[in-house]
């Protein structure tokens, strides 16, 4: 019987290193992977900094559809066939480095090598999962809450070890267009979490454990007057420098 693989592969030795149709790549905070539209031919895996996906409606209209830290594959849909076209923009919310892996090289990886199949697997899994969360945080949370839990993925509460409580650079306006809201909204939400001693910032933001309070607990029912949308918020495009996608 053929025995498939290398017996010394590991998926985070295959993902952390240069090798055959893998680079490093590095974007710059605003730059972007890969844009909504162009066809689909690598796969990234981010190394460090923090990332986003959003579309674009024919309205010209932009929604942020997830959040992405260190450890997210990004653009994975490249492996489902040629010449398909990207369904979303990925861009860094902070400089990001990632690994771009070609479509060939993905596949011969999947096919071959268990231990990926099986860390990537697990990815899908996840990613399944919290698209589920957002999706339920959107119809049913308001605005506050999606604030609250925007601001704790962000810190990468809930991941394994310590989180990283002092956020990445990021303006009340980039907040407000994550959680489908107005930056008025935002900076009063912002204002009270800080005198309720859940945030601090000066520049920079640093969110403490005890915001999870929002989130866990209705906290604030009554003092956000909107009720969430029950469909994906679409707020208004901000004007974009030009940045070559890195795919």
């Amino acid at each position: 019987m053929e025995v498939l693989g290398d017996p010394g592969f590991t998926a985070e030795t295959f993902l952390k290193t240069e090798g055959p149709h893998r680079k490093f790549v590095h974007i710059k905070p605003g730059g972007v992977f890969f844009a909504q539209g162009t066809e689909s031919t690598y796969v990234f895996y981010l190394l460090a900094g923090r990332a986003k996906l959003t579309v674009v409606s024919k309205g010209g209209k932009e929604a942020t559809i997830t959040l992405l830290t260190p450890g997210d594959f990004i653009g994975e849909e490249a492996i489902v066939g040629v010449g398909g076209l990207r369904m979303a923009t990925a861009s860094a919310i902070s400089a990001c480095t990632a690994t771009r892996i070609g479509r060939d090289e993905m596949l011969r990886v999947l096919h071959h090598e268990h231990a990926f199949s099986d860390h990537f697997v697990k990815f899908l899994l996840t990613r399944g999962m919290r698209t589920q969360a957002d999706l339920v945080d959107q119809l049913f949370n308001s605005s506050e809450k999606r604030l609250a839990r925007t601001l704790l993925l962000m810190a990468e509460f809930g991941k394994p070890g310590e989180p990283e409580t002092l956020i990445p650079a990021i303006t009340q306006e980039a907040l407000a267009e994550m959680i489908g809201t107005t930056r008025s909204r935002v900076s009063f939400f912002m204002n009270r979490f800080r005198r309720l001693g859940f945030i601090d910032y000066n520049g920079r933001i640093r969110v403490h454990k005890s915001l999870l309070n929002v989130v866990l607990h209705d906290s604030f029912t009554g003092h956000d007057s909107q009720r969430p949308a029950m469909t994906l918020p679409l707020v208004k495009t901000a004007p974009k420098s030009k940045s070559k996608p890195a795919a």
